[in-house]
C-alpha cells in the first residue's frame, strides 16, 4: 500500500512516523520544550514567507544551485543537525548521510548521532560538517573536533543553545531515556544517568554542558 500511496508532503510523512514508532520516541523527536510555543512559531514563520509572482518570466531553465563556504550545492537545501536517527532508521545517520550523498546536499552530523564519526565518515563520499556542544570536559570537546577533522569533516558548527535544556514536558511525562551518544564512549561515562523522575535526558545535558560559556567564557575559560 505505502509504495502506491507516497506522501506528498512533509504533514503525511510526520503522520507515517507517528504510526511507526514508539510514543517515547516519536514525542522526543517530534516535540519541543515548556508550551512549545516556539516550536509552533517556528513553523507558523515558514508560512509568512511570501513568494512575490512575476509572470512572462522564462522558466524553461531554472538554476537553484548554491555556494556555502565554497562548497557547490544544487540548492540552498542541507541536512540540519539532529540526533539519535537509530530511534527512527536501524542504519541512523549512516542512512541519512547517505541520502544526503544522493542529492549532492550537505549534511551537519549532530553532536548527538547515534552513529560514530568514523562510520558515518566512511558509508558514503559526501561533504560533511560536524555539530559541536561545548562540554564543562573541554578535552572532550577538543577530542571530537580532531576526530571529525581527520575523517574529512570541512567545518565545525558551533552550536550555543543549551545553556540548559528546555523543559520538554513530553520528555518528562514518557520518562525519555537518553539514546547512547555513540560519539562519547570510552571519553565520559554515559551510563550513570539514573533519574527517578523526570527526563534522563534532561540530566545529561545538565550534568556534561558548560552552562558558563559566554562571550567572555569561552574556550581557554
Amino acid at each position: 500500500e505505502m509504495e502506491n500511496n507516497l506522501p506528498v508532503n512533509i504533514r503525511e510523512y510526520q503522520e507515517l512516523a507517528k504510526k511507526a514508532l514508539p510514543k517515547m520516541h516519536y514525542d522526543y523527536i517530534n516535540g519541543g520544550a515548556e508550551d512549545e510555543h516556539t516550536l509552533r512559531d517556528n513553523i507558523a514563520a515558514y508560512g509568512r514567507i511570501l513568494l512575490r509572482p512575476r509572470v512572462l518570466v522564462d522558466v524553461s531553465n531554472i538554476d537553484m544551485s548554491t555556494n556555502l563556504l565554497g562548497y557547490d550545492m544544487p540548492s540552498p537545501i542541507i541536512v540540519a543537525p539532529t540526533g539519535s536517527h537509530k530511534l527512527a532508521n536501524p542504519e541512523g545517520e549512516v542512512a541519512t548521510a547517505r541520502a544526503a550523498a544522493s542529492c549532492n546536499t550537505l549534511m551537519v552530523l549532530s553532536f548527538s548521532a547515534s552513529c560514530k564519526i568514523e562510520e558515518v565518515a566512511s558509508s558514503c563520499n559526501a561533504i560533511r560538517f560536524y555539530q559541536l556542544y561545548v562540554f564543562k570536559n573541554r578535552d572532550i570537546s577538543a577530542t571530537l573536533v580532531r576526530r571529525a577533522e581527520s575523517h574529512g569533516f570541512k567545518a565545525i558548527v558551533l552550536t550555543v543553545d543549551t545553556p540548559m535544556l528546555g523543559r520538554r514536558e513530553a520528555d518528562i511525562r514518557n520518562k525519555m531515556v537518553a539514546p547512547a551518544n555513540a560519539n562519547l564512549e570510552g571519553l565520559m561515562p554515559i551510563d550513570d544517568l539514573d533519574t527517578a523522575d523526570g527526563s534522563k535526558l534532561e540530566k545529561y545535558a545538565r550534568d556534561t554542558l558548560d552552562p558558563s560559556l559566554s562571550w567572555k567564557r569561552t574556550w581557554s575559560g
